[in-house]
């Protein structure tokens, strides 16, 4: 149980359920939450006009629903009414990530596959929060209530999974059509172009600014020497903004960093991604 807690909870949970109706209530206000949230993100994706990304919300939206239906039916059935709001005393551990729901309202590079895995994780968390309640009930009956809420967790990530998977050929099929037959580049000529654009935005910023752009395309000279001959990606990138070339290349070095199995290459990999992370962060502050 440590092992799940600190893997997927990022905090312990504040408290301990003392009755049904507190696990009722509590499992309702978790699925209406996660409802909200994927169909505030598909509002957003609509009004981004990003109709494939709306219509995967949009169903993980109406899954939720479906949970929060029949967290009531449960309700209604082991206890005669259906969950009562009033009887939260506390607040879950985040099971939806906030930061990812940040990154799918600004990145550029958002896929239905990755917005999927985003989607398992969240579902993972609510497993690995009903997995700890269960494990350190005291009352036989919430014990086994809390059970059955992580079996019903784990029986959406094994449906998310295997959609995510679905998406992820489909991605991956377009993307080898795309560029079966293009020019293709290393992340060292990204970093190159990279540079060269922070230099061309220089001119438009205030002198703090100007000063960490040149700093920035210090850095990516730098990086390209360390990055030759790393990645493989479509050369129609030199032509795409910086903000969606400083993305790329952060996560292709987060990704690699995940499979790379050598340490030195590793170590590499994500000293690079760190280096990334943090441009691709300021860069996002300027639009703000």
């Amino acid at each position: 149980m440590p092992l799940l807690r600190t893997t997927l909870l990022k905090a312990e949970p504040a408290g301990a359920l003392h009755s049904l109706d507190e696990l009722f209530s509590l499992a309702n206000a978790m699925e209406q939450e996660a409802a909200s949230k994927y169909s505030e993100l598909a509002q957003e994706m609509a009004r981004q006009n990003r109709s494939e990304l709306a219509a995967v919300f949009s169903d993980l939206a109406a899954a939720e629903r479906e949970h929060v239906d029949s967290v009531t039916r449960w309700s209604q059935s082991r206890r005669g009414k259906p969950p009562d709001p009033t009887l939260v005393r506390w607040d879950a551990p985040a099971t939806f990530d906030r930061d990812a729901t940040t990154e799918i309202k600004t990145s550029k590079l958002m896929t239905p596959y990755r917005a999927l895995a985003m989607a398992v994780r969240n579902e993972e968390r609510a497993f690995a929060f009903w997995s700890y309640l269960a494990a350190f009930a005291e009352d036989p009956e919430i014990k086994k209530a809390a059970e059955v809420m992580a079996g019903e967790e784990l029986g959406h990530v094994a449906t998310l999974r295997k959609v995510r998977r679905r998406a992820y050929h489909q991605e991956h099929d377009r993307l080898r059509s795309a560029t079966g037959k293009a020019e293709q580049i290393d992340a060292s000529a990204l970093e190159r172009r990279l540079a060269g654009q922070f230099e061309q935005l220089e001119g438009g910023l205030d002198p703090v600014q100007a000063r960490r752009m040149r700093e920035l395309a210090d850095e990516a000279r730098q990086m390209s020497t360390e990055a030759n001959g790393f990645g493989r990606f479509p050369a129609e990138l030199e032509r795409r903004d910086a903000e969606t070339i400083a993305e790329v290349l952060t996560d292709a070095y987060l990704e690699e960093a995940e499979r790379a199995d050598d340490p030195v290459c590793l170590e590499s990999l994500q000293a690079l991604a760190g280096r990334a992370i943090a441009r691709l962060a300021w860069l996002r502050s300027l639009s703000v």
